[in-house]
């Protein structure tokens, strides 16, 4: 099994997994982020609820920063691997004809997000993480309410963090219109029904973050 994972076809594979828990990740995260549009106490109970299961905080919060890691670095990997393979020079004069402008450049699209997410860290794990395991305050309570809508709200005042959220989830929007068919692709997932699976991911490449800009936008309108 190690040494499968060590071929060029078992990174691939490994890869594709990583994507399919991140995808579903997305659809749960906005999920979530989607309620504050519509109900104060809804997302706060559901921001508690996720800030304090013990399931989500021991195994699944853990396995996430891994796929992360794991996801990002992977594809470093791959990309360097394949310019290598088929030679910059050849990349550079003939790319263009089989494949996609965001195909070829998954990797800077990848560079940009991992930004994102540093900052997304940066804006809500680490404060997370201090007010819970350092500050050991579990309630979730601030001036006897809840503090997750206000903090989200805060969060989007500043039009540059706006701004940085929105350039991102549109790279975002391009990276999953390629990596969710190659995701599939990867794991033989497409035979017999590739153009539906392309029209899925296309409609997934435009909703998941389009939906994560609704919820930027319509905070820093009314904070």
């Amino acid at each position: 099994m190690s040494g499968f994972f060590k071929s060029s076809i078992g990174r691939k594979y490994a890869m594709a997994l990583s994507a399919f828990f991140l995808m579903f990740f997305l659809i749960i995260h906005l999920a979530v982020n989607i309620t504050s549009l519509f109900s104060k106490d809804v997302f706060n109970e559901l921001s508690h609820f996720m800030g304090t299961n013990s399931l989500v905080q021991a195994a699944l919060q853990p396995v996430l920063v891994f796929g992360v890691v794991f996801h990002f670095v992977m594809g470093f990997i791959l990309e360097m691997r394949n310019k290598k393979a088929v030679g910059v020079k050849y990349v550079k004069d003939h790319g263009a004809a089989n494949s996609t402008w965001m195909s070829r450049n998954m990797i800077f699209s990848g560079l940009v997000i991992l930004a994102f997410l540093i900052l997304h860290f940066i804006d809500f794990w680490f404060p997370e993480m201090n007010v819970k395991y350092i500050q050991g305050d579990m309630s979730g309570m601030h001036n006897g309410e809840f503090r997750y809508f206000a903090e989200l709200q805060h969060k989007f005042v500043a039009p540059w963090r706006v701004i940085a959220y929105v350039v991102s989830f549109v790279l975002l929007g391009l990276h999953l219109a390629h990596g969710f068919t190659s995701a599939f692709q990867s794991v033989g997932a497409t035979a017999g029904r590739k153009k539906a699976m392309k029209n899925f991911g296309r409609v997934y490449s435009i909703v998941i973050p389009l939906g994560f800009i609704v919820v930027a936008l319509y905070h820093f309108l009314n904070h």
